[in-house]
């Protein structure tokens, strides 16, 4: 099968078709070498409805589930990717393309007792969160749907509330275009089990078995669902057993951050 080559234009962004369910989406995975920090962040934009979305996530072993999600945020103007709105700034940013990527944020978050509270009203408590972090790719990008996936090495700061974490760790990077349908799963979700609380329970990836550790869940609103009902993204930071290799989920060793959607149809309202 011939390689697949990517353009240094692939990293930036691309013309919509003109569908309301054409999106563009920009997503980090991290996690600290020892797996006691972890999160992710996602810029998407999603251009025939006149906004974006931008999700983080932050979890840990001293620090709670804390969370940013706000999905009526004014587009950035293009090339530059920066957003603002109430309570946010970010901005990831290409330093050299399929090589170097930054993630800046300054927001007010929530910090969940119970990662389930992400489905739901997000009650919490707010602090303070803020993302000074590079990556720095490992291998080059390899084909998913939509667009590529990336392997790095992730360095930087964590900020939460007045605490400072370093990170120097591993992760990954995705960027994807075209149609997407938050009604139905993935096809590239398999492999993952959730619990009767919509968390991840088990995964298994490229023959690995995957232990949860961290949940880090996140609601994603649906254009047509019944009663407005969000679908549901479980997300967890999962421990990689041994085993062949994690296929395209090579990043990061030993930690893998995995997801499955649970469409709006079958969620509790």
């Amino acid at each position: 099968m011939a390689e697949i080559s990517f353009l240094d234009a692939d990293e930036r962004a691309h013309a919509p078709s003109g569908d309301v369910a054409w999106e563009e989406a920009w997503h980090f995975d991290f996690a600290a070498g020892d797996g006691a920090l972890g999160g992710y962040a996602r810029l998407t934009l999603r251009p025939g409805e006149g906004r974006a979305w931008w999700w983080t996530a932050v979890v840990g072993e001293d620090v709670a589930f804390v969370l940013v999600r706000e999905h009526e945020v004014a587009p950035p103007r293009l090339p530059s990717l920066e957003i603002r709105a109430a309570g946010l700034w970010a901005e990831p940013y290409c330093e050299a393309p399929f090589d170097h990527w930054s993630v800046g944020l300054e927001a007010m978050a929530v910090a969940l007792d119970d990662p389930v509270e992400a489905y739901g009203r997000e009650r919490g408590h707010p602090v303070p969160l803020g993302l000074d972090l590079g990556w720095e790719a490992t291998a080059r990008p390899a084909p998913r749907p939509g667009g590529y996936r990336q392997p790095c090495e992730v360095h930087g700061e964590v900020l939460v509330g007045a605490r400072r974490l370093a990170v120097a760790g591993t992760g990954a990077r995705s960027h994807t275009w075209g149609l997407r349908d938050w009604a139905s799963p993935a096809p590239d979700a398999g492999g993952v089990e959730l619990d009767d609380r919509g968390l991840v329970a088990a995964a298994r990836v490229g023959g690995r078995r995957l232990e949860p550790v961290f949940h880090a869940p996140i609601q994603v609103p649906v254009a047509g669902a019944p009663a407005g009902r969000p679908a549901h993204l479980a997300r967890a930071l999962c421990r990689a057993a041994a085993g062949p290799g994690a296929g395209p989920h090579d990043a990061p060793p030993g930690w893998v951050w995995v997801e499955r959607l649970q469409p709006a149809s079958s969620t509790m309202g």
